[in-house]
């Protein structure tokens, strides 16, 4: 009885007792996040504050990541809106949008999209003056060379007989500069007199090209009575696309003996510098400013495409807007060089040994496949059209790209982003979306292929031999020329196929 009557007495004592007891047990507990127990210093405000303070943490992260994820999908549905406010404030070149599109998050791209071009051609002010040049204050051209011998005779290389030292000095920016930029002493590519006179009062210009007869003219449409008067619509031709022209198209003769198909000036080249029709239409391509070297503003278009726009537009769109210099479209599939290096191999745009060469030597100077790191949305443009405004380093940029095909593939999308790599940001571009480039033009199907015996080739075993046939004889020197570095360790990068078309 005694013993029952004190075990309420003992619990009482045990309850008060000793707190060192109970330590332990309060330490043990308080590893969980909310719990209950408390440290004997602690008041009830202070625990009162730090959960409120953990639950205020917590709920402030996920709002947070609620608001970054509502932020991400109105970009999104604004990319896809048709408002033209909500579409202008899309930022598809921001690295935001880019990431969203390699993780397959971003809406497909458009084939086309509505280009925010001004209204009315009439109202376009265009700009005084030419943009200062402030890098490239001077740029001068070397013209005569000693000659080349292949074995059998000696002849003039149009785009020169550039050393890899050169080549490399030319990619250091000076404010004065001379470099190899085509048009070498009696090496082709030669203008009518008639025609040289022409092109001295166009400073506008739309110019296109057609080679190895595989197009006819296509007409300009839309486009104003403003820019008639101001822009010269000149064509490039060599011998076998006159004759093709001629058989195919109405060519009426001016008073000076100027060549017509409607709106198009025809500007025939004799002589044509290199045994590829391919390389050859790089020339007024690359070096427009060369060609016409009166021009100010020029648009390059390729040959099978039809412009649906007024080239005024173009240029306030593209340019004289946000004061850009060089405006060139983003290519549809790929953004890195050996992404489309893999698509040239498989669809036999060039032989594939030689493919393969000229990477890895852009490669082993560093060239990395493109990625989110990189300043420029893409490596790799949809070279159809460039409007581009002829500043000193302009035409230093389209110098240096068009050696890298001299020297190199007629790839020329191979070249651009690697030039733009070794020039180290100091050359600006606005490269636009491709979506607005399908707006600016519609496309024509070729008469026919052209193609050379060069692009089928498998192995670099069929190119052996001075007299092989299946070298270009005034081309592609650098593919030809001992490259100063081994390559044999070098390893290009794996490219994931990530479009069927491409």
């Amino acid at each position: 009885m005694e013993s029952k009557l004190q075990r309420p007495h003992s619990v009482r004592l045990n309850r008060r007792g000793d707190r060192n007891n109970q330590r332990p047990f309060a330490k043990d507990d308080e590893s969980g996040l909310f719990s209950s127990m408390r440290l004997p210093q602690d008041n009830p405000i202070k625990i009162v504050w730090k959960q409120g303070f953990i639950r205020l943490v917590l709920v402030a992260g996920i709002l947070w990541m609620l608001l970054i994820l509502i932020v991400l999908l109105f970009h999104v549905w604004s990319c896809q809106s048709s408002i033209s406010f909500l579409s202008a404030i899309c930022n598809k070149e921001g690295k935001v949008f880019i990431a969203m599109d390699l993780l397959g998050l971003a809406p497909k791209p458009e084939h086309r999209c509505p280009i925010p071009v001004a209204d009315d051609p009439d109202k376009i002010v265009i700009p005084e003056g030419r943009t200062p040049d402030a890098i490239v204050k001077n740029l001068t051209y070397i013209e005569e060379e000693d000659l080349v011998n292949n074995g059998s005779q000696s002849f003039a290389v149009f785009g020169g007989n550039q050393s890899w030292l050169q080549r490399e000095e030319n990619f250091n920016l000076k404010p004065s500069m001379k470099v190899h930029c085509g048009f070498l002493k009696n090496a082709g590519a030669d203008m009518n007199p008639v025609d040289i006179e022409y092109v001295k009062r166009c400073r506008f210009l739309v110019a296109s090209g057609i080679f190895d007869g595989y197009d006819v003219p296509h007409q300009p449409s839309n486009i104003s009575t403003r820019s008639k008067k101001l822009f010269c619509f000149l064509m490039v031709v060599d011998e076998v696309s006159l004759k093709f022209i001629k058989e195919n198209v109405t060519v009426r003769k001016d008073k000076d003996k100027g060549m017509w198909v409607g709106l198009w000036r025809l500007i025939p080249l004799k002589h044509q510098p290199y045994d590829e029709p391919r390389r050859n239409g790089k020339v007024p391509k690359i070096l427009t400013h060369r060609l016409f070297p009166q021009a100010q503003y020029s648009i390059w278009i390729d040959g099978k495409m039809e412009l649906i726009v007024d080239p005024l537009l173009i240029l306030e769109r593209y340019l004289w807007r946000d004061k850009h210099t060089y405006a060139i479209a983003q290519h549809k599939h790929h953004r890195s060089i050996y992404e489309e290096a893999d698509a040239n191999k498989r669809r036999k745009r060039y032989a594939r040994p030689l493919i393969d060469l000229h990477m890895k030597i852009y490669y082993s100077e560093g060239m990395e496949p493109w990625s989110l790191k990189k300043n420029t949305i893409s490596d790799v443009p949809e070279g159809a059209i460039i409007i581009r405004e002829h500043t000193a380093l302009n035409n230093l940029f389209n110098c240096l790209w068009f050696n890298e095909v001299n020297l190199f593939t007629p790839r020329d999308q191979l070249s651009f982003g690697y030039v733009v790599y070794r020039l180290k940001g100091l050359f600006k571009f606005f490269m636009f979306q491709n979506c607005e480039y399908y707006s600016l033009f519609i496309l024509h199907p070729h008469t026919r292929e052209h193609s050379s015996k060069v692009e089928w080739v498998k192995s670099l075993s069929e190119f052996k031999g001075s007299g092989s046939s299946m070298k270009e004889s005034r081309g592609g020197f650098g593919l030809w020329t001992p490259y100063p570095k081994n390559l044999d360790s070098v390893t290009l990068p794996q490219v994931v196929r990530t479009s069927k078309a491409g």
